[in-house]
């Protein structure tokens, strides 16, 4: 069936579309979320008669077309309700990060003028009423958590939707009258950034329609489908594909309880698609494996059978375009004995992963196609409205992002840099025509990633214009690919490649504590913490061998000479990732500074002595 309505310009179109279709359809709903241990499902005529009383209540409380307003919220139905009520009197909507701190959340809402915000809970509500006085614009403050005492100039979402239903009834004709042009900004979402100011995205509804309708022209979609959300709607990513273009083709969004619960959460759900990072699949691949080492050695055998089976299957498919009868027969009896016992731990219905926000590993791809299961890495930026590329599901092609979606067209600089252009190229940065000028020169967005063109018209990433590391020697060194090398080893978490202005190359490497702690106890290794873990001399020469089979894949001035073992993961919290699980390299030198220049001190003087 795909998209309900291929016509729709705006997102309140879209919305309305939707709604309409299933007016008085009970077998179907939008959304589902838990309650008391189950999945409940919210009706389509409920939640457009809440997303009305709230529009009704915005609008009568002085939010107007162009006005922005903000949502602080973790992902749950009352975002996607304020979403769509924002949207359909015409304000901006405008994401934040619900780990972003105070101060950030401040800057945002002052540059953006925010003249409402919805929180999700008293934790959030806290953290605007801290700084309520220096945000002389914000008149308005909701809270999507029923509040348990009476907070001044504040409302949570139950009394404002029955403050709507009343303005509604006094009022019935508030809502008409509503102009929304498809060139006319539906969101402003502020990129978090590896340095500097986070700079405001300004996304028409021209933007994210047209980006929705080439989705569904790679991703055939319709209400037989569902989601599990989990990735936070703040992103575009999650927000274009994991819910707008879910929602257009009728299919049901479920949400996840936690990034915890997702293995529990997609047995329940059943999910048919999911939009997910690499580091999920970093995490099942650990689990899988995990599993199988616990199974009998005839258990083992076959899974491994299993595993060869499917990379020969798919090594043939991919070069001749179909397999032999005895490998396709091997394939079947695979798939009844290994391949669907996994599945069925996606919930069994899953056609395919969408991988987006980072790059997917060319091996982590090849092993799950080999185990059935398809995984469609996709790319794109805020400033697309995400998508430009993504894998088409009958041809994958792991260790490239795919070919463009329609509309969009691609070219590459001489330096590299990969050139955007099409409908989905964002309005410009929210009051920063400097920024905009620097980034959009005659129609073409200039994305800041190093990337090349194969000859089946796949993009391949190679890297971040700016995390290209010039050493001292005067060498350009893309750092991705040899991070991705280091990390295919079950023994790294994470990691991260430097050397600019240096003479070589070192890592910082998170471990992947559970693996390292196996292997200490199989060797009998005694280390009462992770710090005594990564002390040990035994378990040093587990990341030198690691890092000379490393280097032997890669060129002299490519080699990484030395690593240091980090013992605490880089994340959100310590501020060394950026809410879309991107590292901050300047916050991991920054904070590794000492360290690093030891290893240099001494990397200088053994060389300097050869």
């Amino acid at each position: 069936m795909g998209l309900i309505n291929p016509e729709f310009q705006t997102l309140p179109e879209l919305f309305a579309s939707v709604f309409t279709h299933y007016r008085g359809d009970n077998s179907k709903f939008p959304f589902a979320r838990k309650i008391n241990g189950q999945y409940e499902p919210i009706a389509y005529h409920a939640f457009e008669q809440d997303v009305r009383t709230f529009a009704a209540y915005l609008k009568f409380n002085g939010v107007s077309s162009k006005d922005r307003v903000a949502i602080l919220s973790e992902n749950r139905p009352g975002w996607y309700l304020a979403d769509m009520a924002i949207l359909n009197i015409g304000a901006i909507n405008v994401p934040l990060y619900p780990s972003l701190p105070s101060n950030q959340i401040e800057y945002i809402l002052n540059n953006c003028g925010a003249r409402a915000i919805v929180v999700s809970n008293m934790l959030q509500l806290g953290k605007i009423l801290s700084i309520w006085q220096n945000l002389p614009e914000l008149t308005l403050v909701v809270v999507m958590n029923r509040l348990e005492e009476q907070v001044e100039d504040v409302l949570d979402l139950n009394q404002a939707k029955a403050e709507g239903e009343k303005i509604l009834l006094h009022k019935p004709l508030i809502l008409e009258g509503t102009s929304v042009e498809p060139e006319d900004v539906a969101t402003i979402i502020y990129t978090s950034g590896t340095t500097g100011l986070p700079k405001g995205v300004m996304l028409t509804h021209h933007n994210i329609c047209e980006n929705v309708k080439s989705c569904a022209t790679v991703i055939c979609l319709d209400d037989s489908d569902c989601g599990l959300s989990f990735l936070p709607l703040s992103h575009a990513y999650e927000r274009t594909g994991g819910y707008y273009l879910l929602f257009a083709c009728g299919a049901s969004i479920y949400l996840a309880e936690s990034v915890e619960t997702i293995s529990l959460n997609m047995t329940e759900a059943r999910p048919s698609i999911m939009f997910t990072v690499p580091r999920l699949f970093d995490r099942i691949k650990m689990g899988i494996l995990k599993q199988i080492s616990t199974q009998s050695p005839l258990k083992q055998k076959i899974f491994q059978w299993a595993l060869k089976t499917g990379e020969k299957y798919h090594l043939e498919l991919n070069k001749k375009g179909r397999a032999s009868k005895l490998l396709s027969l091997q394939h079947t009896l695979a798939k009844k004995l290994v391949y669907s016992k996994i599945t069925n731990k996606f919930g069994g219905r899953l056609r395919y992963f969408v991988s987006g926000g980072a790059a997917l590993p060319q091996k982590i791809g090849e092993f799950f196609q080999a185990l059935d299961i398809s995984i469609l890495e996709g790319f794109g930026l805020t400033e697309t409205s995400p998508v430009t590329h993504v894998n088409r599901p009958e041809k994958i092609k792991y260790g490239t992002v795919g070919q463009a979606v329609k509309n969009v067209e691609v070219k590459i600089a001489p330096d590299g840099e990969i050139l955007l252009k099409g409908p989905n190229i964002m309005k410009g940065y929210w009051k920063d025509e400097e920024a905009t000028s620097a980034v959009i020169k005659d129609g073409w967005f200039y994305s800041g990633d190093i990337g090349e063109i194969d000859r089946d018209g796949c993009l391949k990433i190679t890297d971040r214009k700016k995390h290209i590391i010039v050493t001292s020697g005067g060498k350009n060194i893309a750092p991705m690919p040899i991070e991705n090398l280091i990390s295919e080893s079950s023994y790294v978490d994470q990691v991260i490649v430097i050397g600019e202005k240096r003479p070589f190359l070192i890592a910082l490497i998170v471990p992947e504590f559970s693996k390292l702690k196996e292997l200490a106890d199989a060797e009998g290794i005694k280390a009462s913490s992770n710090k005594e873990l990564i002390e040990n001399k035994n378990i040093l020469q587990v990341y030198e061998k690691l890092i000379r089979t490393v280097s032997r894949q890669l060129a002299t001035h490519e080699k990484v000479r030395k690593f240091l073992l980090i013992e605490t993961p880089f994340s959100l919290e310590n501020g060394q990732m950026t809410p879309t699980l991107k590292l901050k390299r300047k916050e991991i030198t920054t904070k590794y500074s000492a360290e690093i220049d030891k290893v240099y001190k001494a990397l200088n003087m053994v060389y300097n002595t050869e």
